[in-house]
């Protein structure tokens, strides 16, 4: 849990179910949507409220995953592929999964853990989501059958998500102090290892990258400053200060304020070595900032180089650096990439998604 609210809400759910289970075990058979959460606030909660909401739009009834194990013949879907590190008692329900990334044999031993229980347990699963076509070749290599996976990119909210008034990009620089001349390069996601000050690096998300890139990038443009937000910064706040560059974090009440932390931004890079979303690729298009990323996870589907975002090589610091200084400073590439952004955007925002969503609960509820 990522905080004492959150544990909080967490175990009032589990105690409501528990109350609730002479009630819930008279639930017709696959009557409900069960969608499990992890209660922490971040990118993956976010994902999970939006696809309960996304089934309460199709006119499904919905139920906390706390209630998985009070009642019986449900379906039931994860929004974490971890969850198969330690696989809880389905019952007979009926199983999907989102398994966004983890490739296997990358040096990471959870992710060999993880895909070994699908190829063990895939069987046991009706549905899997994935966010892009790699992962999806992936998962079919194990053996699960094409019907049962599902490409949906990782979505945002469009009422959330959109580009600034002037007003309100002055207001959001204002906030964190920015100066008029400064040239603002945001990177939004947890990249240290744990809940706290994060000063171990999850070297998976290129947090090292990122400091590089902005190490090349400070020597071109002086006025550059990072914007951080999110949890476990603690490995990037000090190497950008030990470089000198100047860097602005926010943490945030709730993940809805990231949008306005979008509205200071001139760039935003992603610099991971393997992603699933992330969910700054649409939402960084949405709100009219130029996307540099490495190719990675829904970033492979999604960007078309040069048109409305560019791509660089996984840990190369340098192209980052590149292509930010080309979408930053040519005035007609930076309007060509957020043209090209919005209409990506656009298509991609959870309720343009609800057909695909309605799909993949069909599938589950009537495995």
């Amino acid at each position: 849990m990522a905080n004492l609210r959150q544990w909080i809400e967490h175990e009032a759910r589990r105690r409501t179910a528990r109350l609730g289970a002479p009630l819930a075990r008279r639930w017709p058979a696959r009557s409900r949507i069960l969608v499990a959460r992890d209660y922490a606030g971040w990118a993956l909660d976010v994902e999970a409220l939006a696809v309960a909401a996304l089934c309460r739009k199709m006119g499904l009834r919905v139920a906390d995953g706390a209630w998985m194990p009070v009642c019986d013949q449900q379906g039931v879907f994860h929004v974490d592929q971890f969850v198969l590190l330690n696989p809880p008692d389905w019952k007979r329900h009926n199983v999907g999964i989102a398994y966004y990334h983890g490739l296997p044999n990358t040096g990471h031993p959870e992710f060999d853990e993880v895909f070994e229980t699908f190829r063990r347990l895939h069987q046991r699963l009706s549905v899997v989501q994935v966010s892009h076509l790699a992962m999806r070749e992936l998962l079919l290599s194990a053996g699960i059958p094409e019907s049962k996976v599902h490409v949906i990119p990782i979505g945002y909210r469009a009422d959330w998500f959109k580009p600034p008034t002037k007003t309100e990009r002055a207001r959001s620089r204002r906030l964190l102090d920015l100066p008029d001349s400064a040239v603002a390069i945001g990177s939004f996601q947890k990249d240290g290892v744990g809940w706290g000050e994060g000063g171990e690096p999850k070297l998976i998300k290129g947090p090292d990258v990122f400091v590089e890139a902005m190490i090349h990038l400070h020597a071109r443009i002086p006025e550059v400053h990072a914007v951080l937000t999110g949890p476990a910064r603690g490995y990037v706040r000090r190497a950008l200060e030990s470089a000198g560059i100047p860097y602005r974090h926010r943490m945030l009440s709730a993940y809805r304020e990231t949008a306005t932390m979008y509205h200071a931004l001139d760039a935003y890079i992603v610099s991971s070595r393997q992603e699933g979303g992330p969910k700054a690729v649409l939402e960084s298009m949405a709100t009219g900032v130029p996307l540099i990323s490495t190719r990675v996870g829904q970033a492979t589907d999604l960007v078309r180089h040069g048109e409305n975002g560019f791509l660089a090589d996984v840990a190369d610091a340098e192209s980052l650096a590149h292509w930010t200084e080309e979408a930053v400073r040519n005035a007609d590439i930076r309007a060509r990439l957020i043209r090209g952004g919005l209409c990506t955007a656009a298509n991609h925002h959870y309720d343009a998604q609800l057909p695909l969503w309605r799909r993949l609960m069909d599938a589950l509820l009537n495995a």
